[in-house]
């Protein structure tokens, strides 16, 4: 169900609460850890849904550090691609843990464009297993997002799948009062 839909640029951001394993857009970003061999939460939701040759490709491209991302096909999911983005583990905040977080939608935002991609849907990143505080990582989320929006022009629609009402009502919260319009 969609929450929000606004217009920033030439983007459209979008708050939905579903399952990204079902949506079919050129790229789904999955909360990766940083092995990209699949784990828990969405992560291995996503690995389960798109079969065992997401696996195979993600063991040739080894490890990925924290804050980075990379790209693979979506073999049996409805997206195109799945970009895996390593977010950080919430240590208190002290640990550079909101510029990893901010890291991980650029790098995804420029793997689309990168990859001339026109449609991407975020999950949650961090905010499970990893403990990042869900109202600071939406607004990360969002924020970022739309700095990042005029470096990717080829990126038309942005999606925030959210895991709960909870988590979309805090993505919503933060897109709802944003008021300047991308350069």
């Amino acid at each position: 169900m969609t929450q929000l839909t606004r217009r920033i640029g030439g983007a459209e951001l979008e708050v939905i609460v579903d399952d990204i394993t079902t949506l079919g857009v050129d790229a789904i970003v999955n909360a990766a850890n940083s092995s990209l061999l699949g784990g828990g939460g969405v992560d291995g939701a996503i690995h389960d849904a798109a079969g065992p040759e997401l696996l195979a490709e993600c063991r040739t491209l080894g490890r990925c550090p924290t804050g980075d991302a990379k790209i693979t096909k979506g073999y049996r999911l409805p997206a195109r691609h799945v970009i895996h983005a390593v977010g950080p583990v919430w240590h208190g905040g002290s640990r550079g843990e909101a510029d990893s977080l901010r890291s991980c939608y650029r790098r995804a935002l420029e793997l689309s464009q990168a990859n001339r991609l026109n449609s991407l849907a975020f999950s949650a990143i961090s905010t499970g297993v990893y403990r990042f505080p869900a109202d600071q990582a939406a607004k990360i989320a969002v924020h970022t997002t739309i700095e990042a929006l005029p470096a990717t022009p080829l990126v038309t629609h942005v999606i925030f799948c959210c895991f709960s009402e909870t988590s979309a009502a805090l993505h919503t919260d933060v897109l709802a009062r944003y008021s300047s319009p991308c350069a």
